[in-house]
């Protein structure tokens, strides 16, 4: 079907019809999928606005040691661009990069995208989205995209005295790489994923590592296992096999993991098993019910790792459970009084899960702004669209299927979505399209409805809730998510004409 949506627009534009010219905002994974998109259906009058000088998102933003994707590798390609090239069955963030920076590259993408370009505001007005760059010139369209993603600005804590450091300071998406670490006091503030990921590697470079965790993480072992040049170059030559290694992943994600989050069973009892299975691996006793999380798993997003647990175990690493009181010039203070000095300290807090495409301003119809919109909290029909904001699409928005799934799959729908929709306006079926607020208000009756059958809601708080402590996810499965926007519900919509 996506095929054939393609070849309908491309045919469509060779019979004259009206063609609309494309903003996409970002160029990271789903920028590029739309960008793709937009080119194989010959819509060539479209720019990707990226407000770095490169592509990549997450994956340009973050080099921090240890860095790697928590998806298999073979799941973690688009599905029409496979990558034998990997080495690894979690796929480290540079091999990432160089693989969106490869089809970036195969597809033309550079002619079409602008770097450094940062946009300060978009206005829906006389039909089009006028477009203000921050370096003051303008641009407009009939499709604004919002290709942002979820994680692009950075969460600093709110800790007294964090400025007073004299060390080394730097958040884990602004590795400094000019900083030496051999043999250095390195702090971590933090446990997610990313914080457990540098354990590792830094406690092989630290005279003494000290992790500062304020929430204990579930963690579950998956062996990294390495793929020889052998296997390279057979999934290389039999296309097939890449194809079988994506449908294998997926499908064990889906009947697994997927579902263990959704709903009790017998999924997520087996999650629980493995969990505290894996954390025997821990054995002192003190240090074990130190790493114990009181929530169940999956209520915070899995780490997937095999060697957090070891080396937090070594002599020069060390595990401060005492909250942080503040920093001081010579390091962190925690509330039991004790100094713990460090030369190095590494920010691990994480994204603001809901800033999307803020700080970027937006204003809808009607004068409605974003911040007016979202005033409740980020809310779109089926992560795609906002009431108000006609013509306007969003890739990984708010309530999208995120958890542990791969995200590529997602924007490749997602995309595919705002396609068909692009379809019907070059058929002449509107000219501004836009969700009917009743609407979004029953999908977010039945979201509310399913989220209390979900590990997210059993007593934790993680990233993925919003001020209320509702998780901004969705609550089913991710196959039925792909089904629900495989085809646009015009009975959801607003059409209208000039």
């Amino acid at each position: 079907m996506q095929q054939d949506t393609l070849a309908q627009i491309k045919t469509l534009k060779e019979q004259g019809k009206r063609t609309p010219r494309v903003i996409v905002i970002g160029a990271g994974m789903s920028g590029i999928c739309m960008g793709i998109r937009l080119l194989e259906a010959g819509i060539d009058d479209f720019v990707i606005y990226e407000k770095k000088d490169n592509i990549g998102g997450t994956w340009r933003e973050n080099t921090y040691p240890g860095l790697a994707c928590d998806v298999p590798s073979y799941f973690y390609t688009y599905s029409f661009e496979p990558n034998p090239n990997w080495t690894h069955r979690f796929p480290p963030g540079a091999e990432i990069q160089q693989y969106f920076e490869s089809v970036f590259e195969k597809y033309g993408l550079g002619a079409y995208t602008q770097f450094n370009t940062e946009i300060a505001d978009c206005r829906f007005e006389q039909g089009r989205w006028q477009v203000d760059l921050a370096d003051g010139k303008t641009d407009s369209a009939e499709f604004l995209i919002a290709a942002t993603g979820v994680l692009h600005q950075v969460n600093m804590p709110s800790i007294e005295g964090l400025d007073s450091f004299e060390g080394d300071q730097f958040h884990s998406a602004r590795w400094d790489h000019e900083v030496e670490l051999k043999d250095k006091r390195i702090g971590i503030i933090g446990t997610g994923s990313t914080a457990l990921q540098m354990v590792a590697p830094l406690s092989d470079l630290a005279g003494k590592l000290t992790l500062f965790q304020r929430t204990a993480q579930w963690v579950i072992s998956a062996p990294d296992k390495q793929y020889s040049e052998g296997w390279k170059q057979l999934v290389a030559k039999h296309k097939w096999l890449s194809t079988a290694l994506y449908r294998g992943y997926k499908f064990m994600i889906e009947q697994t993991l997927g579902k263990a989050v959704i709903k009790p069973g017998w999924r997520r009892t087996l999650l629980n098993n493995m969990c505290e299975s894996n954390l025997k691996v821990i054995k002192d006793r003190e240090l074990r019910h130190r790493l114990t999380p009181t929530y169940e798993p999956g209520c915070k997003r899995m780490v997937v790792s095999s060697s957090f647990y070891p080396a937090i175990q070594k002599s020069n690493c060390a595990l401060v459970t005492d909250s942080i009181e503040r920093i001081e010039a010579k390091g962190v203070r925690t509330k039991d009084g004790e100094l713990h000095e460090l030369d190095v300290m590494v920010i691990c807090t994480g994204f603001d899960g809901f800033a999307f495409m803020r700080p970027m301003a937006m204003t809808g119809k009607d004068g409605i702004t974003l911040a007016q919109a979202w005033e409740k909290g980020p809310k779109a029909l089926r992560s795609l669209t906002i009431p108000g904001f006609p013509n306007f699409f969003m890739l990984i928005g708010p309530h999208s299927p995120i958890g542990n799934y791969s995200l590529i799959p997602l924007a490749e729908g997602q995309s595919m979505y705002a396609m068909q929709c692009i379809k019907m306006y070059m058929e002449g079926n509107f000219d501004q399209i836009e969700p009917k607020q009743q609407a979004v208000n029953d999908f977010y009756q039945k979201v509310g409805e399913a989220l209390p059958d979900t590990v997210w809601t059993s007593g934790c708080q993680s990233w993925y809730q919003d001020d209320d402590g509702v998780p901004a996810l969705w609550p089913w499965s991710p196959q039925r998510y792909m089904k629900e926007i495989d085809q646009p519900n015009m009975n959801e919509y607003e059409l209208s004409s000039a």
